[in-house]
């Protein structure tokens, strides 16, 4: 067993990205400016927008935060999100999620211009990636396809099954490992909660990839020998072995599955990382007009 090691990874990347960024400081360049629109006080919410802070830090990039309180209208974060897509100075931004209830997330994301969708959210990034266009990859998908590039993980040929059909996790990632790309090439089955025999399906992949959101669900008689399992889930639960009275568990029962596997990723430590890096990727080729050449 290998364990693929996110946390590694995504510094490495974070130093590259850094070179980067001094390098066009050097030149007399534009640093590349990443924004966060945020609403109200979600705890997973603030702790992302601050992770999100210190990377920018880290990098050198520039970072702003704009907060609502939950009783904002939409019409008010609708005129936001358009002063952000014509300010210059933003490359790009994400409008952090979930919003309050009388909020619709649809409405704001089909607002943000795609030029500075760096959370690869819009139908415009979606769609050119289904078709194999440049875009902009939602982060934690793009996080994966970097983890499996960096540890030389063998797609091409091999059965892949990923386990959850959402828009952010599930259906990118389906699509990008099916694509001709390398990583990619494989034959990749899209599983979910109505999925009949999905035991003896996920038995027969190479590559497992769990996205579901159900803590432990995993289990080590539901895959191979040799397989590589990519656990993409992050569940919080009650224990009373650790100080905060919590722990995270992933979607995969780690301590059976493990001895399995081939290469596994933790959580948390795995795919978890990565996610703030890949924001940073995207802001990068924003800031570069690599998806969208300027005009």
């Amino acid at each position: 067993m290998k364990l693929i090691d996110g946390k590694k990874i995504a510094n490495q990347i974070k130093e590259e990205i850094a070179v980067e960024v001094e390098q066009i400081k050097e030149q007399g360049g534009k640093i590349p400016h990443l924004a966060a629109l945020i609403v109200g006080h979600d705890g997973a919410s603030e702790t992302y927008v601050g992770h999100k802070e210190k990377a920018c830090i880290q990098v050198g990039f520039n970072s702003t935060v704009i907060r609502y309180e939950d009783d904002v209208a939409e019409d008010t974060l609708l005129r936001k999100v358009y002063d952000l897509n014509n300010d210059p100075e933003i490359d790009g931004f994400i409008v952090q999620l979930p919003m309050p209830k009388h909020i619709s997330e649809q409405k704001i994301i089909e607002a943000i211009d795609p030029k500075k969708d760096v959370d690869g959210f819009h139908p415009v990034n979606l769609g050119r990636m289904v078709i194999g266009l440049p875009s902009y990859v939602s982060a934690t998908p793009a996080g994966i396809i970097e983890l499996i590039k960096r540890y030389n993980i063998e797609t091409s040929g091999k059965d892949v099954v990923v386990i959850g059909r959402s828009n952010i996790v599930g259906k990118p990632i389906s699509i990008l490992l099916g694509q001709k790309a390398n990583p990619g090439n494989a034959t990749v089955t899209l599983t979910h909660s109505r999925t009949k025999n999905l035991k003896e399906i996920v038995s027969r992949a190479d590559i497992v990839i769990a996205a579901l959101g159900a803590a432990e669900f995993l289990t080590a008689d539901m895959i191979k020998d040799g397989a590589t399992v990519i656990d993409v889930g992050i569940t919080r639960v009650k224990s009373d072995k650790t100080k905060s009275g919590w722990k995270l568990l992933g979607d995969v029962k780690f301590d059976e599955v493990a001895e399995k596997t081939e290469y596994i990723t933790p959580v948390p430590g795995g795919v978890g990382p990565m996610t703030i890096v890949s924001l940073l990727q995207n802001t990068l080729k924003a800031s570069k007009g690599e998806i969208y050449p300027r005009l």
